[in-house]
């Protein structure tokens, strides 16, 4: 659900707010310009967000604020003018966030935590801590903002924790445990985990800079001294998730081909030697594939370079559907496309990628009005060389057969 409610009387404001929602992000947005519309549209429909303006006329702040926590709806303040009475007093109702209207950056600054609120409703986030009202008090805060808490009480529980939930981002543990402390812990992690893939950040009372220092040569990635503040626990946790998103976007970008969003002939072999290796083991069984586009060249000549972009995109689109997640589709150069297929049924192979190729034809490519027909050859084959180049060699020599016929498939 995308979907933000903003209560604001001033129209301009409330305007530029859903309009930048809409543009930047693809969020849909409501507008309530008093107390009552907001009430009756929290009532009406469902949203996951709400920007509230605390000087609305007529507000009753706790009313409104129960009714859409009643909801499940987390909300971003904003105002005038902010205090130390009005922080404490929005902390202490769980408020997602406080924002100072006068701040030239405000919109922007909601925008973000906004859409950073919307990804955190997926990521798995881990409190270790024997601490039971420590552990309550950070998961709250986390919850607050919408990450899936994991709570473990001591190392041994996290670690079990973490086997269950391999996909969890970050992990916040206490030094002292009962157990397993946090740096034993933190040992453990990242012996399966480095800090690119899961962030930790160690927590303790014991604010030396020796602790800190122990932390972060173990391998946290951040340390914070309790008590700490609402706002900086947040922040901490923002930051590390979202290096790491910055991260795995960059890999991926590496590991992609631009155009298609295949992987690249870099990344096939990368992770296809790794495949290959465990196929000469016996351990899997794996079908080599490389398909070409026929006819690619009188697709630019006729129809313009544009065109031939469209048909790239148009074939690897219906190549990423077709096989499985656990299959590899690679852009292997030009208009060629290689596939390595794992435990495919080798008296179903012809007939896999006929279908493929029946598909490709059928499903005819529209460019600027014009309807094209592409058609592909492949080479199969499901021998196991001494090398996935030579392998892939041999799916090249089954091609270049298939090419002498176009629109064809050979397989050995």
């Amino acid at each position: 659900m995308k979907k933000v409610l903003v209560i604001e009387d001033d129209s301009h404001q409330a305007g530029t707010l859903k309009a930048i929602l809409k543009a930047r992000k693809d969020f849909e947005c409501d507008i309530a310009d008093s107390v009552k519309s907001a009430h009756l549209k929290v009532k009406k429909n469902g949203y996951f967000m709400a920007v509230l303006d605390l000087d609305l006329p007529g507000l009753q702040e706790e009313t409104t604020l129960d009714l859409l926590d009643s909801k499940g709806i987390s909300v971003i303040v904003y105002a005038a003018e902010f205090n130390d009475e009005v922080r404490e007093r929005m902390i202490a109702r769980q408020v997602l966030d406080y924002v100072v209207k006068k701040d030239s950056q405000a919109l922007d600054y909601i925008v973000d935590t906004i859409d950073r609120v919307h990804k955190n409703q997926s990521i798995k986030v881990m409190v270790a801590d024997d601490s039971r009202i420590s552990r309550t008090q950070i998961t709250r805060i986390l919850k607050t903002q919408k990450f899936i808490v994991l709570e473990a009480a001591n190392g041994e529980e996290a670690l079990s924790l973490l086997k269950r939930n391999p996909d969890t981002m970050l992990i916040i543990t206490d030094y002292k445990m009962p157990l397993m402390d946090g740096f034993e812990l933190i040992a453990q992690v990242r012996k399966e985990y480095a800090t690119n893939r899961l962030a930790i950040i160690g927590i303790s009372a014991y604010g030396s800079s020796l602790i800190s220092i122990q932390f972060l040569k173990r391998g946290a990635n951040d340390f914070i001294i309790k008590p700490f503040l609402v706002e900086e626990l947040y922040l901490r946790v923002k930051q590390n998730i979202e290096m790491l998103e910055h991260i795995d976007a960059f890999q991926k970008l590496s590991n992609l081909d631009f155009l298609t969003q295949l992987y690249n002939r870099r990344f096939f072999f990368e992770i296809g030697n790794k495949i290959f290796e465990n196929a000469k083991r016996r351990n899997l069984e794996l079908t080599t594939a490389l398909l070409d586009i026929d006819n690619f060249k009188k697709v630019n000549d006729t129809f313009g370079h544009e065109a031939g972009d469209k048909a790239l995109k148009h074939v690897a689109g219906l190549l990423a559907s077709n096989f499985r997640s656990g299959d590899v589709v690679a852009r292997y150069g030009g208009e060629e496309f290689a596939i390595l297929a794992i435990n495919m049924d080798r008296k179903q192979t012809n007939k896999v990628f006929n279908r493929i190729r029946t598909l490709i034809k059928s499903q005819k490519m529209e460019s600027d009005g014009n309807k094209i027909e592409l058609k592909v050859s492949i080479g199969v084959t499901t021998r196991i060389l001494d090398t996935l180049e030579e392998t892939i060699k041999r799916a090249d020599e089954l091609l270049y057969k298939a090419k002498r016929d176009r629109d064809t498939v050979v397989c050995d």
